[in-house]
């Protein structure tokens, strides 16, 4: 892998590396990894997410859907504005609030989309934490709105409001949540956390993981020595807020990930926690400190275990094609191109390729949602119930 750094970028990772160092030296030469990918990616102007960096895009470190192609937010609005109209029915104000908008898309496509069959929302409101994709946020949207939705209002909020009625979105926003690594050894889980040695971040075995904070997957599981995965209490507690805050409406997501039978296979040896850098997938999760993304796999079956903790009416969860395909991407896309002109239809073609296609985004990302007071079935949806959760009695 060859990766060419400015003196700039070598000199950033260098000194969040030293923070770091100093952080595990404070707390007796040991952190959990949770607390180092919070560094890694949150700290105040030296995290990969708090610091300025051209993230998204081919120029970036990836791509995410809505970057592919606006087809993905399009075809969102097939399942969005039947809830917002019922919204509008209850004199309920129309708005959706998303969560890491990146750099804007998802929205635009969506609100396109909505002025496209005669919709216009009250409001788009969206909570960001990287301060240089709200400003690419704001440099899309503003003028965008002006042009075409002179009446939505846009705005950035540092918070969730109370009892929102509305719609919630996430796309790929769950992954990024700082998470916890644990190992299999001598019969017992143990926390896997970082050290500092010999001028390195290394990985290093500390306690023992007490049991209440493991899944009877893993009390239960047939696990090699040396077996190593992810526990997720932040993502959880994460779920549990988003929630309980959502009092009427939609809270739905994208991501990549699986339940918890899948999650924990016992031959998912390594866990699925992963690096990316310029479209490089790296497997150490300690290169390049803040220029790295660190993400890991969402397990789905706890997250929603969350939701209907919080008196969600429904959870649902199916591949990312199967959903698109039942939201009509594949007739929105004969919408806007003819199949006839292979100038204009290619790209989306290819578009079309990698959301569905189960060796690119089709099968691996997972859409998930859940719905609260809405008294209805979701329209857009053919969604399979999450394995297990079929109704609270199952939990």
């Amino acid at each position: 892998m060859d990766i060419t750094l400015t003196s700039l970028e070598t000199e950033h990772s260098r000194l969040l590396s030293d923070k770091i160092a100093t952080q595990i030296a404070l707390e007796g030469g040991w952190i959990s990894f949770s607390r180092f990918m919070e560094m890694a990616l949150y700290e105040p102007g030296m995290g990969y997410y708090s610091a300025g960096a051209h993230k998204l895009g081919l120029g970036g470190d990836f791509t995410t859907a809505p970057e592919l192609s606006p087809l993905f937010g399009a075809a969102i609005c097939s399942t969005l504005l039947p809830v917002l109209e019922g919204l509008q029915a209850q004199g309920l104000p129309t708005q959706i609030l998303e969560f890491g908008a990146g750099t804007g898309k998802l929205a635009q496509s969506i609100m396109a989309r909505l002025h496209q069959l005669g919709f216009e929302l009250d409001c788009y409101d969206i909570i960001e934490i990287s301060p240089d994709l709200a400003q690419r946020q704001k440099e899309l949207l503003t003028s965008d709105l002006s042009n075409r939705s002179p009446n939505t209002q846009c705005s950035w909020l540092n918070t969730l409001p109370e009892n929102y009625k509305g719609i919630i979105l996430a796309n790929e926003v769950i992954d990024a949540i700082p998470c916890d690594v644990i190992i299999f050894q001598d019969g017992f889980w143990y926390w896997y956390g970082v050290s500092y040695e010999n001028q390195t971040l290394t990985w290093k075995v500390g306690m023992p993981v007490e049991q209440d904070l493991l899944t009877e997957s893993l009390l239960g599981g047939n696990f090699s020595e040396g077996y190593v995965t992810e526990l997720h209490a932040p993502a959880n507690a994460w779920m549990h807020q988003v929630a309980k805050h959502l009092h009427t409406g939609l809270f739905l997501t994208f991501d990549y990930g699986f339940p918890e039978s899948e999650y924990y296979h016992p031959q998912r040896l390594q866990g699925t926690l992963m690096a990316h850098h310029r479209h490089h997938a790296i497997q150490d999760p300690f290169y390049l400190p803040g220029l790295c993304d660190l993400t890991s796999h969402v397990e789905w079956s706890q997250i929603a275990r969350c939701a209907l903790a919080e008196n969600a009416d429904d959870v649902y969860l199916s591949n990312q094609a199967g959903y698109l395909l039942d939201a009509r991407i594949g007739d929105i896309a004969l919408e806007i191109g003819d199949p006839g002109n292979p100038e204009i239809f290619l790209p989306i073609s290819n578009a079309l390729q990698k959301l569905l296609s189960e060796a690119e985004m089709g099968e691996l990302f997972k859409v998930f949602a859940f719905s609260k007071n809405l008294n209805a079935v979701l329209p857009g949806y053919a969604l399979e119930d999450l394995p297990g959760l079929r109704g609270r009695n199952r939990l």
